[in-house]
């Protein structure tokens, strides 16, 4: 408590208390008039009066915030005046308001300190030593007060009486002074204290409110209180509406118990995107030991399972092309001498029809098998990228040109949504490549015709875990039959594809392509059916000169 606030509740205890003593010595006076002479009663009344109207001007001069160190001693001061004048009134030494000086010395004590209060302790003494001096001379008969009274007690009376004061208005001052200093460092304490503690609650609140995870606490009984920021953009639900519901009917899937659990679960969020969430939970305890509640933190996980899915495909796909190179150079070097073995044959005349017509046959697969070698070669060891820039619209338009005529493309609606000053850089042939045979892909996943869109646009953020802040996306979206799970999961393994004729190399090779650039391309399903391949390349910016 500051000193002004402290100094006001002192002047209003004391217009009070004065007040009290007022109304109480006008009841004496009306009950029995002989109790105390007129003039008493008139100085008695006239002392509180003025006790009155000095502490409302104190307490007007405080409320202008002037002088608070001398207006605080003149408070002291004027109560040791107040209680020498009262104790003269009403019968000096012989008055029983002495124990009025203790209170004094010990206010003293509570708004100064204790070198003040032990000199208002002496100022106590000296004034109520004068005063019975001068009552036992004689000298304040004027005031009505008879020296009779000190007269009849002795001097050894007189003197015991004096030091018994002296004794207990020291004490006052230290005992006084002591617990005021205990106090005022307590409430320093205290100011300290809750300083630091809302400093706390406001760190507290700043980190769970940006925290770039969700953290819910849940009673014992598994409701919810505490539910910050990541989780409503999460759920979609806010913390007002999810605060006291079951944890249950928001993470139907989330297992929670009195230890520590770590797992994941499936969850579909507000927007319907199927997503993948890891958790952790720890109880917390009371001072009793005793379970309060459970601390769970959340963690959207679906990024971080596609790029540890893609970096095991990366790995597997490594040592499988490594293997498969060797193999398909040992095969081409027979495939070679065969080839040349039945042409050889095929130019002797001699040969009859169907003899002819079988050679015709191992000469059709015979190329037919070269060139699924040499498309696996071109997966296998493919070549490393020469990168350029170059705009992306202007790439789709000549690949738009090249599949007019290609019949698997006329009923369908090719449609670019790529900004004219959009630039890739990566290596223009193979991207085109890699463009060619999304398209083909999703062009014969329609065979009744559709709409084929293809839109580009810069991601300001991947969150999948890639090391670049910005990637290019090139999205290629198509209105087929889709594809299911399983299908998604082995779409780029080579050998592995849905087409009864097809070699399964295709979108392995666009996968290929696309990691030797440092991207990732991957698969999802499209709403109201289709598919949506993505790709994503880091972002390079173009020098000038």
């Amino acid at each position: 408590m500051k000193t002004g606030r402290r100094l006001r509740l002192f002047i209003i205890a004391r217009i009070v208390v004065t007040l009290i003593f007022l109304v109480s010595t006008i009841i004496l006076k009306l009950g029995d008039s002989n109790a105390i002479s007129r003039l008493q009663f008139n100085g008695i009344v006239e002392l509180m009066l003025l006790s009155c109207i000095f502490s409302a001007v104190s307490l007007l001069v405080l409320r202008l915030n002037l002088w608070l160190g001398p207006l605080t001693s003149l408070q002291i001061i004027w109560d040791v005046l107040f209680v020498t004048l009262l104790l003269t009134l009403t019968g000096g030494i012989s008055s029983p308001y002495s124990f009025l000086y203790l209170l004094a010395i010990m206010s003293a004590g509570m708004l100064l300190n204790y070198k003040q209060a032990l000199y208002t302790a002496g100022l106590c003494i000296i004034l109520y030593g004068a005063m019975v001096d001068m009552q036992y001379y004689g000298l304040l008969k004027v005031m009505g007060l008879s020296p009779e009274a000190a007269q009849q007690l002795g001097d050894v009376a007189i003197f015991y009486t004096l030091f018994l004061h002296l004794v207990g208005f020291v004490l006052a001052a230290v005992m006084g002074s002591h617990l005021a200093e205990r106090a005022r460092l307590t409430e320093h304490a205290l100011r300290v204290t809750e300083v630091n503690y809302e400093e706390l609650k406001q760190l507290h609140s700043t980190i769970v409110e940006n925290l770039e995870s969700g953290l819910l606490t849940v009673t014992s009984e598994g409701l919810i209180r505490v539910f910050n920021p990541y989780i409503e953009k999460l759920t979609g639900i806010t913390q007002a509406k999810a605060y006291g519901r079951s944890i249950g009917s928001v993470f139907p899937l989330l297992k929670i118990g009195e230890n520590y659990i770590q797992g994941e679960f499936c969850y579909r969020s507000h927007e319907g995107e199927p997503l993948i969430i890891g958790y952790t939970t720890v109880p917390f305890r009371n001072l009793q030991g005793e379970l309060s509640g459970l601390i769970v933190t959340l963690k959207d996980m679906t990024g971080f399972k596609q790029m540890e899915l893609a970096l095991k495909r990366s790995d597997r796909l490594a040592a499988l092309g490594e293997l498969s190179a060797r193999m398909a150079h040992e095969i081409r070097n027979p495939l070679a001498a065969i080839s040349g073995s039945v042409q050889l044959l095929s130019e002797n005349g001699c040969l009859r029809d169907h003899e002819s017509r079988l050679l015709s046959i191992v000469m059709r697969e015979s190329e037919r098998l070269n060139g699924l070698i040499s498309d696996f070669l071109l997966y296998a060891r493919p070549t490393p990228p020469r990168s350029v820039f170059f705009r992306i619209r202007k790439m789709l338009l000549e690949i738009q040109t090249l599949l007019v005529a290609d019949s698997r493309f006329e009923n369908i609606r090719f449609v670019i949504n790529v900004p004219e000053e959009l630039q890739a850089f990566a290596d223009a042939g193979q991207l085109q490549q890699v463009l060619l045979n999304l398209l083909l892909n999703a062009a014969e996943s329609m065979p009744a015709g559709g709409e084929l869109t293809v839109t580009a646009g810069i991601n300001p953020v991947y969150e999948t875990g890639a090391t670049s802040s910005e990637m290019l996306r090139i999205q290629v979206a198509d209105l087929g039959t889709g594809m299911d799970e399983d299908t998604i999961r082995h779409l780029f393994e080579p050998f592995w594809s849905t087409k009864p004729s097809g070699s399964g190399l295709g979108l392995a090779t666009v996968y290929r392509i696309v990691e030797g650039h440092g991207g990732i391309v991957f698969a999802e399903q499209r709403e109201g059916g289709g598919t949506v391949v993505t790709i994503l390349l880091p972002v390079m910016e173009e020098l000038d000169g």
